[in-house]
């Protein structure tokens, strides 16, 4: 099994209205199965009128501790289509609810495994995701009068501004891939005339946003 580094951003919850029927996606960060277990009943308490709280996880650096449950819906029709999601965006460490409000309308098994998947498939879009990458750590000084000007154009750069902090001089610390490197440092030269060098300072695994299209 290959090594996962990607989870979703952050906790978050999504609502679908199917065929009168509701439901409440909510996804969390899980690091072993006694958290996704108290996620899970966490919210079978907040939501205990529900039809139905069916869930799914997946934890572990090759998501090697999985599980699902359909909570009473026809066995497969939901639990499983949810595990499906999480394998296929390639996550671990995530967990994930989906809570049913039944509005009296039978969906029938694939519309079911359709509704479960899209619902958290759906949340998983709006929460995001992010890549656990190892970045190279590079650091250098500006004065104030060169750190405005690099200040705006890194931010709106893809490469990824760990920290500025202002003192007699301006020191930025920058995260960049290896492939990163040489590319960075002929842009820092061009907008300072040569003024800043940016030295490497170590390596650090850090949170990347992925794209959509990446995905």
């Amino acid at each position: 099994m290959a090594i996962r580094s990607r989870m979703i951003a952050g906790s978050g919850s999504h609502q679908l209205v199917i065929k009168k029927s509701r439901f409440i996606c909510t996804v969390g960060r899980v690091t072993t199965e006694d958290e996704a277990r108290a996620f899970v009943a966490h919210l079978n308490k907040q939501y205990w009128g529900a039809s139905h709280n069916c869930s799914a996880w997946v934890i572990g650096e090759r998501g090697e501790s999985q599980r699902s449950s359909d909570d009473g819906e026809p066995s497969g029709t939901a639990g499983a289509p949810m595990l499906n999601v999480l394998n296929q965006r390639e996550l671990t460490n995530t967990a994930a609810v989906v809570t049913r409000y039944f509005g009296g309308t039978l969906l029938g098994a694939g519309g079911l495994i359709r509704a479960y998947g899209h619902s958290v498939s759906e949340t998983i879009d709006r929460t995001g995701i992010v890549e656990r990458k190892p970045l190279t750590v590079v650091a250098f000084k500006a004065t104030h009068e060169d750190a405005g000007r690099l200040d705006y154009a890194l931010r709106g750069s893809h490469y990824h501004v760990a920290s500025i902090d202002y003192y007699a001089a301006v020191t930025f610390e920058i995260h960049l891939e290896e492939a990163d490197l040489l590319s960075f440092a002929a842009l820092l030269a061009e907008m300072t005339s040569g003024r800043c060098v940016g030295e490497i300072t170590g390596l650090k695994h850090v949170e990347v946003p992925v794209q959509k299209e990446d995905e």
